[in-house]
């Protein structure tokens, strides 16, 4: 390559970058002049026939979107196959925890809520327990027949967690006086509609446990302490 001609191509690539300085600086330009755009032609990314630039723009953005869809696409994939594996290790755990005596499933239980999700806040309910006082403080034995159950007969019904506010009368039943102060509650039935008891998270904050909130975490926590609770009545 001569000299002239290095100068040429070194001339050509500063002129080029002055015209993308200058349409980026004067992103109106085209409105200004709307023949020009009009008549501009672009080589088709694919060969052969050239396209115009609005034609062009609009196959960049299928190209963006087709990499997009491809990318969420392996996102749900990924997502599926988690779930997949959680809802395997969950059965999985449920089968050990059937061998668990009470006593030890329910020291467990209260380590579990407390150190591994910050549920210092927590109260289980066992109903048709003998009373046992070699169990820990935040378990209540009632009798089946207990009149402070009915206020939770909707719970049981459902077979479903529940949360958001909850009577005074409810709140003190599960945590005594200090029931009081919880702003929320989230209220997880126990075997068959209830047939096992209840458990009880309890929060000052008004928004930490909401009706509107996933209660999914909350049933399978369910399965798993009623598997280990059902293995010694």
């Amino acid at each position: 390559m001569t000299t002239r001609e290095a100068r040429g191509l070194a001339a050509v690539d500063t002129e080029e970058e002055s015209v993308a300085a200058y349409l980026q600086r004067n992103p109106e330009f085209f409105e200004r002049h709307t023949a020009l755009l009009a008549r501009l032609r672009l080589p088709h990314s694919h060969g052969g026939s050239t396209i115009s630039l609005v034609e062009r723009q609009i196959e960049v953005l299928r190209e963006k979107q087709a990499g997009l869809e491809g990318k969420l696409a392996e996102l749900v994939r990924v997502a599926r196959a988690n779930d997949a594996i959680a809802e395997r290790l969950h059965r999985f755990t449920r089968r050990l925890l059937r061998g668990v005596p009470r006593a030890e499933a329910v020291a467990q239980i209260e380590a579990g809520l407390r150190e591994d999700f910050d549920a210092f806040n927590a109260a289980l309910v066992l109903v048709g327990v003998p009373p046992d006082p070699s169990l820990p403080a935040f378990v209540r034995t009632v009798n089946a027949d207990d009149p402070q159950l009915k206020s939770f007969e909707s719970l049981f019904q459902s077979g479903k967690p529940r949360c958001g506010q909850a009577r005074d009368s409810q709140r003190e039943f599960l945590f005594g006086p200090e029931g009081l102060e919880m702003g929320s509650l989230a209220l997880v039935p126990l075997g068959d509609r209830g047939a096992l008891g209840l458990l009880a998270l309890g929060s000052a904050d008004r928004d930490r446990f909401h009706p509107g909130m996933s209660t999914e975490f909350l049933g399978r926590l369910a399965d798993l302490i009623s598997d280990a609770l059902s293995t010694a009545r």
